[in-house]
């Protein structure tokens, strides 16, 4: 694996580690040159584009327990990278399962789905540049959103 390949799927993993961890602001960080799309070429207000908005997002959508925490775990997997190293750009596809547990709710998968991500090295570094978001099955959210 390239240097950035690891970089990048490390990036990958890491929104996950955050999210998972209740870290809402190191999570908004990841997107400080990037955007999340929660719809393919959706209207504008489905683009939370920079830290500030990234961090809302989340705050609007996200249930956070005493513990500090969503009580998920966020699994991706079969990431397949495609790196331009010339242009500083790269794209990715990957899966994602989410389990929770809470004191209301068994551990179960609450949600499925994949990611399409871009990339860009800004300042010697590969950051997100777009994150979209795609559900493919969803079970009892009820637990883990807000609305």
């Amino acid at each position: 694996m390239s240097d950035s390949a690891r970089e990048i799927t490390n990036l990958i993993y890491t929104y996950a580690e955050l999210l998972d961890g209740g870290d809402l602001d190191g999570v908004a960080r990841l997107f400080e040159h990037g955007r999340i799309c929660g719809v393919e070429d959706g209207p504008p207000e489905t683009v939370f584009a920079g830290a500030a908005r990234v961090r809302e997002m989340y705050d609007m959508a996200t249930r956070i327990y005493e513990d500090g925490t969503p009580k998920t775990k966020h699994n991706t997997t079969n990431v397949q990278l495609h790196i331009d190293e010339a242009a500083g750009t790269a794209r990715s596809t990957s899966y994602y399962c989410v389990t929770q547990a809470t004191p209301d709710l068994p551990l179960q998968v609450i949600v499925t789905g994949h990611y399409k991500d871009t990339f860009a090295r800004v300042d010697g570094a590969w950051r997100f540049d777009t994150r979209t978001m795609f559900v493919d099955q969803v079970g009892d959210v009820s637990q883990h959103l807000k609305f």
